[in-house]
């Protein structure tokens, strides 16, 4: 076997997942748990599978420290299609989803409520180009609303919510996609939480939902099988094949959180590894320019630009070559991005900083 050979992968997603997880699927791909069987052949109605899916479902729940009032959904169609499915089996003409626009995820979520005439908002930073993160006293929530959506952090744009905002007894909906059990949180305040795993959690094709049982069950009748909550919460997320693979990544990343500590490590990483980047930035006398405003910073998405396009072209490129991948912003905003996930080690973060510190005396 050749040597195996890793980059940084700073890459926001799909992005970098614990290695100790990739060596033990890579162990278990050809015949799991004595099956003789891959993972990815099993039956969803199996046993073994059956174990995986609960199992998965139970350790999401003790890292959320989140009760029998909530249940784990696992759905495909990407957050993409969550943006579909909340306004359509939660919103109305008389009782309108709400939403803060926080960046191009959130506004993209808010255009398809719009789109089924159900949609408001309360609250928007894209006037000022997305640098912050609308605090509490910029929002207007209908009283009659049927739900406030936030995305919690903002991916291109490198801002994260700080503060859970306070809706007067409106269901609070979060897009946790890409901050998914990275922190501390009081998740009971949210209502109904949904991520896209293939940031922060697994390999793209599965969207995990953690929501109320009592919000899941009003999901609208009218609507296709498919389309309700209510379907994949009285299935089991079983009611066709679910993705099998995916879910059982997920298990093992959430299983790989709590050995290493839980959301109260993960969340001491985290900030380890933004404040060295943001030092980096805050430190270089101009030369790194930060998009977000200090107080939304995101701890898991660190953007910034250089002096010229030709300067970024260049940081890419000599990034590479020390095994930094990932770092070109989006192209919307264009700069860097690094996404320093759980996954990231604080080594790779380390680097990168040296590497910054050093592009910087040279150009």
């Amino acid at each position: 076997m050749k040597d195996l050979k890793r980059i940084y992968n700073f890459n926001p997603g799909p992005a970098t997942l614990p290695l100790e997880v990739l060596k033990e699927a890579q162990e278990e791909f050809l015949n799991f748990n004595d099956s003789g069987m891959s993972i990815i052949e099993i039956s969803h109605r199996s046993k073994p599978y059956e174990k995986v899916h609960a199992q998965t479902k139970a350790d999401v729940l003790e890292l959320m420290q989140l009760g029998d009032d909530y249940e784990v959904l696992f759905i495909q169609g990407g957050a993409s299609l969550q943006f579909a499915m909340i306004p359509m089996n939660f919103a109305s003409a008389e009782h309108k989803g709400n939403y803060i626009l926080s960046g191009t995820f959130a506004t993209n979520a808010y255009n398809e409520a719009k789109i089924l005439g159900v949609g408001e908002i309360a609250a928007s930073s894209k006037e000022t180009g997305f640098h912050h993160v609308p605090q509490q006293d910029e929002l207007k929530i209908n009283p009659d609303a049927a739900y406030l959506h936030i995305c919690n952090n903002n991916t291109i744009y490198g801002t994260e919510f700080h503060y859970i905002p306070e809706t007067n007894g409106v269901p609070l909906i979060a897009d946790m996609s890409s901050d998914m059990l990275s922190r501390e949180w009081d998740f009971k305040k949210f209502d109904f939480i949904y991520a896209g795993v293939q940031k922060n959690l697994g390999p793209a094709g599965v969207v995990l939902v953690v929501a109320k049982k009592s919000l899941i069950e009003k999901s609208r009748e009218t609507l296709p099988t498919m389309l309700r909550y209510d379907t994949f919460f009285k299935k089991d997320s079983l009611y066709n094949t679910p993705p099998e693979f995916c879910i059982y990544m997920v298990g093992k990343v959430a299983k790989w959180i709590k050995s290493q500590g839980g959301l109260k490590e993960m969340a001491r990483r985290n900030s380890t590894k933004a404040k060295l980047l943001y030092d980096e930035i805050d430190n270089s006398e101009g030369f790194y320019r930060g998009h977000a405003d200090k107080d939304s910073r995101s701890f898991m998405n660190v953007t910034f630009r250089l002096p010229s396009e030709d300067l970024e072209k260049k940081f890419v490129a000599e990034a590479l070559e020390k095994n930094l991948s990932g770092v070109k912003g989006h192209r919307s905003v264009g700069g860097m991005r690094a996404s320093i996930y759980n996954a990231m080690s604080i080594e790779g973060v380390e680097i990168l900083a040296e590497f910054m510190k050093e592009f910087r005396k040279k150009n």
